[in-house]
């Protein structure tokens, strides 16, 4: 196994694969979303994606730091995006991998409907508050474009 370093925790991976082949992956961090509903309103953020060059609708997260644990990281991007701090014990939703064709990462997700207001937002990232029939409506129009929220958020719906 050959590892090529592209950026700062990430990796291109050269693997032998059965007798002759060769299979090529990226390694890349682990990451945790935080689904956090505020009475009858959802907390996601917008900011803008260069990957697809879009402004993109989601929940908060981001990667896991190593020693971090998945939970710790959730709570933590959740106050570091938007300012709200969990003030009770969230409830873990999916961890599911996003493409194991291509990424050797996982995505772990969370959920919380105890939150108070702490701090401002990052910067660079835009705070709103959707109900559940205006997330249903950024997915159904693309917007909303994160696969891996949008598991959990559905994962959340049915456990309701």
């Amino acid at each position: 196994m050959k590892k090529k370093f592209l950026f700062p925790s990430i990796f291109l991976i050269e693997k032998k694969f059965k007798k002759k082949q060769i299979y090529y992956y990226l390694k890349t961090p682990n990451i945790s979303v935080m689904i956090a509903k505020i009475k009858n309103k959802y907390l996601v953020v917008s900011q803008k994606r260069i990957p697809i060059n879009k402004t993109t609708y989601e929940f908060p997260g981001g990667i896991i730091d190593k020693g971090t644990s998945p939970k710790n990281s959730a709570l933590n991007e959740l106050f570091e995006e938007t300012g709200y701090k969990c003030i009770g014990k969230p409830k873990k939703l999916l961890s599911i991998y996003p493409d194991p064709g291509r990424l050797d990462c996982k995505y772990f997700g969370f959920f919380s409907n105890e939150l108070i207001k702490m701090n401002k937002p990052e910067k660079g990232i835009k705070l709103h508050l959707f109900t559940k029939k205006k997330i249903l409506l950024l997915i159904k129009q693309n917007k909303f474009h994160n696969a891996c929220h949008v598991a959990n958020f559905f994962s959340h719906l049915n456990m309701i």
